[in-house]
């Protein structure tokens, strides 16, 4: 029988790649999101997750991104 499970396909460098992986293991197993890692860039979640993520990658941005000094 086959089965078939709807999701997003998220491709990314590494690092960031390597930051949702981390976020995924800091939360309890009940709402694990990813599904399936491909490779070193691409992953494959929960569809109803994508928000989130982009959210968290946001902040991640937001917090280490670098502003000159005027």
């Amino acid at each position: 029988m086959v089965s078939a499970v709807k999701g997003l396909f998220i491709t990314c460098d590494i690092p960031m790649a390597q930051f949702i992986i981390n976020m995924n293991k800091s939360l309890p197993q009940s709402q694990k999101f990813i599904l399936h890692i491909l490779d070193d860039t691409h992953l494959f979640v929960r569809s109803d997750v994508g928000g989130m993520i982009r959210s968290a990658v946001s902040d991640f941005r937001d917090s280490n991104s670098y502003e000159k000094p005027t």
